[in-house]
């Protein structure tokens, strides 16, 4: 049996692949071929970047300035401890990105995590209510 005998569908941890930090047979040939060639391969792409070529400039743009991956917003937004506190917390953000303070993009992302929560605290709400009538009916 390929899970070590255990016969209730459970396998044994462990990952049966390529061990840990070793490395790519293809990545490794390429390393080997560019050794000692990165100084003369890196002056070569600012030389045509400076001649204008877009591709060589992008490379060495990305390279100086990577585009950023994520950066934390700042806006005041109200608590939200209940569902209802959603409608509120868009319309703040409906605000931020109309005085300029969010980018639609950011505001998009910031309403998704709004959505969740609301979703969260409705989950909440639906659950004590549900135990506050199991208490009522005398149910445990």
């Amino acid at each position: 049996m390929k899970n070590g005998g255990n016969t209730a569908g459970q396998f044994s941890a462990g990952n049966p692949g390529r061990p840990r930090g070793s490395r790519n047979k293809a990545t490794l040939a390429v390393e080997s071929l560019l050794q000692g060639q990165v100084e003369v391969l890196t002056q070569t792409a600012i030389n045509k970047a400076l001649e204008g070529d877009s591709v060589a400039l992008r490379l060495c743009m990305d390279r100086i300035a990577p585009p950023p991956k994520d950066a934390a917003v700042t806006f005041s937004m109200p608590t939200m401890s209940n569902a209802l506190d959603a409608a509120e917390a868009a319309g703040s953000v409906l605000r931020a990105v109309s005085e300029g303070k969010l980018t639609p993009i950011e505001a998009t992302r910031v309403m998704g995590l709004i959505d969740s929560y609301r979703r969260t605290l409705e989950l909440t709400e639906i659950e004590e209510r549900l135990r506050a009538l199991e208490v009522v009916e005398g149910v445990s």
